[in-house]
């Protein structure tokens, strides 16, 4: 389950001052059409370009125009959504992004810059975009590496490259898989049918929380914390295995429910959680994107 260079971590190949100008290739949407929420499927072709990456990194898109001040718009950074091969398993001659609309919460907040341009862009439109950067998120180099995925929303990105890299590049592996993926309602579950392929896999665990449509425990909305929260004792045991990864992508919202699941399973079994977390980190088996 190797990556293809990991002694060399790709970075910054492209940068804001000299950008790579890709076209794109496809874009689709994702949500379903009478969703409140546009997160749309792009793909870039970087064939004529320098750029590589690995699973679990992102890159920079510079939209055009200025801000009110007449300075250039700032630089954007998105997860990318494909595999280090390319999203067509073509070398790596293509990259994508998983991108959400971004609306103001209120009419006098204007909608996200960045993700207008990409969400309104077309096939054939040019992007510049930078990169790649991102050390902290790559999937591991470990064959059969237990990996636990905890992603809301576009935060699902790099999850999609680590699953097709194993199950797809690597049919190989026999490492477990749990992914818990969260959303306001099934209409926004992204990527639902590559998941559901992995489904008969062994060893792939799929785990969904949909906020609008499901209550917990307490009656309340369900969101993928408490998922996790069902599953703590399950996953704290994995945890307890050295070749067992945890990742995290997406709302800071889920981290406090997600930490205070795996205490009380810690405490479960007289294990000090605080201590046993600091290991988690200091052997980097925990890692979180959250904003």
């Amino acid at each position: 389950m190797s990556h293809p260079v990991t002694e060399d971590i790709p970075s910054n190949i492209y940068k804001p001052n000299s950008p790579f100008e890709a076209t794109i290739v496809e874009h689709r949407r994702l949500t379903a059409e009478d969703s409140p929420n546009e997160v749309d499927h792009i793909v870039f072709d970087i064939a004529d370009s320098d750029l590589r990456y690995l699973d679990g990194q992102s890159i920079g898109v510079l939209p055009p125009g200025e801000d009110a001040n007449g300075k250039p718009h700032k630089l954007r950074l998105y997860s990318i959504a494909s595999p280090y091969t390319g999203e067509y398993d073509d070398g790596g001659k293509t990259v994508t992004l998983c991108v959400k609309r971004a609306l103001g919460a209120t009419p006098d907040i204007p909608p996200g810059v960045c993700s207008s341009f990409l969400c309104d862009a077309k096939v054939g439109d040019k992007v510049r975009i930078t990169g790649p950067v991102g050390k902290a998120f790559l999937r591991p180099n470990i064959p059969n590496a237990n990996l636990i995925m905890v992603a809301t929303g576009t935060g699902i990105a790099p999850f999609r490259a680590f699953m097709h890299t194993r199950y797809v590049k690597h049919p190989e592996e026999t490492g477990q898989s749990w992914m818990f993926f969260g959303a306001q309602t099934r209409k926004d579950f992204l990527y639902e049918e590559e998941y559901e392929k992995y489904q008969g896999v062994d060893g792939f665990n799929l785990v969904t929380a949909f906020s609008r449509e499901e209550q917990n425990a307490e009656g309340n909305r369900m969101y993928v914390q408490h998922r996790l929260q069902e599953k703590a004792e399950t996953i704290f045991n994995l945890l307890k295995d050295s070749k067992t990864y945890f990742f995290m992508c997406g709302l800071r919202g889920m981290e406090p429910g997600i930490l205070e699941g795996m205490q009380k399973a810690a405490e479960s079994q007289g294990i000090n959680w605080e201590d046993f977390f600091a290991q988690l980190k200091e052997e980097k088996r925990w890692h979180v994107e959250v904003y």
